[in-house]
């Protein structure tokens, strides 16, 4: 089988590449390519993971649409929706506090034959358990669209990275009644972007990528937009499912908060009510502490700025030019390629509010050092 090099083909499982970025489908192709991007884990895992970059906002995704059902004004997870309770049942409240992290770190793009059927919506992540946004129900909030119209698309960047989106659609024989399964989408994306303009500050709601996107025409009824991102500097891959209902509709949300059926509007250009911090947050600061030739040292504290304390954290950053770890201590790492995952040692995980720890590392280094840019997520 050949190639195609106008139409994109979706890639086969296979041992990551990064350098192959070829635009693909839906289909496996023999010596397929790759689609992704993403982040977080740590050497607990059995597996390098990656992090939490992102996740779609417009139409939203299901981790999305949950966590905007069930955050509550103390920053606690209390679903209102009967299918985002039922997912935080099986998944913890911490697949919503993490609601970016959608990913596989290891993904490379690969879709069909590396994600298996009926776990498209988690990514069969592994970081963290997201099994619990694959249920097969028809009761997730949904976003109501017009089929054929031109759109606004957003992604939020919860971490920013270059890469592409490709946006698929569900076949008219798809059934909510049933675990989403590669054969259930449209062979090819109905919309791809590479490097979209984005707006606003990694690490909150408010920023995202957007693009202008033509929906498919024809389409009636529930339908679920599926979404991979690829990250052109990384393997790591972002998957996502987004419930929608082509009904005439201009972007309005039903099926989140209390009574869980009165519309919301669509998102407003900036929003008009900015949300609050989620109750569960941390962020990551990198200092280089001294270097040497071929290296050099630098440590990275981590600080909780929500609301609530926490009991664990997961902090990841990108080397920019072939950088290894030497050492890393108060904490414990895996790398893959230029991305590395740091979670705590245990004894320093539990932060109060406003508190901080500290993790150092060494890093072998073939230039001087360069700045780190760390991010940092909650377990």
């Amino acid at each position: 089988m050949t190639t195609p090099t106008t139409t994109p083909r979706r890639p086969a499982a296979r041992r990551p590449d990064p350098r192959r970025r070829a635009a693909r489908g839906r289909r496996a192709l023999l010596g397929g390519a790759v689609l992704g991007p993403a982040v977080l884990a740590g050497s607990l895992l059995a597996a390098p993971q990656a992090a939490a970059h992102g996740a779609p906002v417009m139409p939203g995704s299901r981790t999305y649409l949950c966590w905007k059902d069930g955050l509550t004004s103390s920053g606690q997870i209390v679903p209102n929706n009967p299918a985002c309770a039922a997912a935080v049942a099986q998944s913890g409240t911490g697949s919503l506090y993490n609601w970016f992290a959608v990913l596989r770190s290891d993904g490379a793009g690969r879709t069909e034959g590396f994600i298996p059927d009926g776990r498209l919506c988690s990514g069969d992540a592994v970081v963290y358990d997201f099994s619990g946004y694959d249920l097969a129900r028809d009761d997730w909030p949904v976003t109501h669209l017009t089929s054929g119209a031109t759109v606004e698309f957003r992604y939020n960047k919860w971490a920013a990275h270059p890469g592409t989106f490709r946006t698929y659609i569900t076949k008219d024989s798809w059934s909510p009644t049933r675990p989403l399964a590669w054969s259930d989408l449209e062979a090819q994306p109905f919309y791809s972007a590479t490097d979209p303009p984005s707006v606003g500050s990694p690490g909150n709601e408010d920023a995202y990528y957007h693009w202008n996107a033509r929906l498919p025409s024809g389409k009636s009824g529930r339908h679920i937009i599926y979404t991979v991102w690829e990250r052109s500097d990384s393997p790591e891959t972002f998957y996502s499912c987004s419930d929608v209902v082509f009904d005439g509709g201009d972007g309005e949300v039903t099926g989140i908060g209390p009574g869980s059926g009165t519309p919301t509007d669509p998102p407003t250009d900036p929003p008009t009510d900015p949300p609050g911090t989620p109750g569960m947050v941390c962020t990551a600061a990198f200092r280089s502490v001294g270097g040497w030739s071929g290296g050099y040292q630098g440590e990275i504290t981590v600080t909780n700025t929500g609301t609530l304390p926490i009991n664990g954290w997961t902090a990841h950053f990108t080397f920019a030019n072939g950088e290894t770890i030497g050492s890393l201590w108060n904490g414990s790492y895996t790398q893959s390629g230029p991305d590395v995952t740091v979670t705590d040692a245990g004894w320093n995980g539990a932060l109060d509010v406003g508190a901080s720890t500290t993790f150092g590392f060494t890093v072998n280094a073939p230039a001087a050092a360069t700045e780190l840019d760390p991010h940092c997520m909650t377990s």
